[in-house]
């Protein structure tokens, strides 16, 4: 069983969308200045400190239903969870088979010898408009390990993806608008693929077409109960 979820399931966190954190200090910048490399190399201490303050919101929300109903779900099944978010709140509910296509909030690297940074990541209990990034030995400043506009996604991630959706048995996909290439790409195989797609999503999204069930609720409402629904839903 491969759950794909995107920012709809933390929403129900409390986890604030890209937009919705476009507040504030950031209510003017262009988002493609804070979220790619070029803004990157611009700028690093304006997108460390738009990064540390998403880091300091998201540690600081808790798992939901939604994420602890799929934790659940390995007591009966082997699931997968393919993830868009840069959270860790599928861990956090105890999930343990994770693969984030965009990358981690909860993890740094250096950006020029790609070396793991083991570090403390300062507090940040109010946003601020720029925070100099920590040094590597090599030199290299200090990043989170997300996927910016501008750069390819996880090469291990990716394909652990791709191979849990092909070897799944049914594909659950949950809070996600579709539209965000390649990894929307994903569900999309699964449907050429013949394998029962169920979709979560409160609106349509392009994938309700194709998918074999729609349901239009929330995840936190859908997933507690859905495995439950499953032999009726998919036939």
């Amino acid at each position: 069983m491969t759950v794909f979820s995107g920012a709809g399931i933390s929403a129900e966190s409390g986890v604030p969308t890209f937009r919705d954190v476009e507040t504030g200090l950031w209510a003017e910048v262009d988002p493609y200045e804070i979220s790619s490399a070029d803004g990157w190399r611009s700028h690093p201490d304006r997108v460390w400190a738009w990064y540390l303050w998403r880091h300091h919101m998201m540690g600081a929300v808790a798992p939901n239903n939604a994420h602890r109903a799929v934790a659940a779900w390995e007591d009966y099944a082997d699931v997968h969870v393919v993830t868009q978010n840069v959270d860790n709140l599928h861990e956090r509910a105890g999930s343990n088979q994770v693969y984030h296509v965009h990358g981690s909030l909860f993890e740094f690297h250096c950006d020029r010898c790609g070396a793991a940074y083991l570090g403390e990541v300062p507090a940040m209990p109010e946003p601020v408009e720029s925070v100099d990034p920590p040094r590597c030995a090599c030199g290299g400043l200090i990043r989170p390990n997300v996927v910016w506009f501008g750069e390819a996604l996880p090469d291990r991630a990716w394909q652990q993806s791709v191979d849990a959706v092909i070897n799944a048995d049914v594909v659950v996909v949950v809070g996600t608008s579709s539209v965000v290439y390649p990894a929307a790409g994903l569900p999309e195989l699964a449907v050429a693929s013949g394998t029962p797609v169920i979709e979560v999503n409160p609106e349509p999204t392009p994938l309700t077409s194709t998918a074999t069930v729609s349901l239009r609720e929330k995840a936190g409402a859908a997933l507690p109960g859905l495995l439950q629904r499953l032999p009726a839903l998919i036939g």
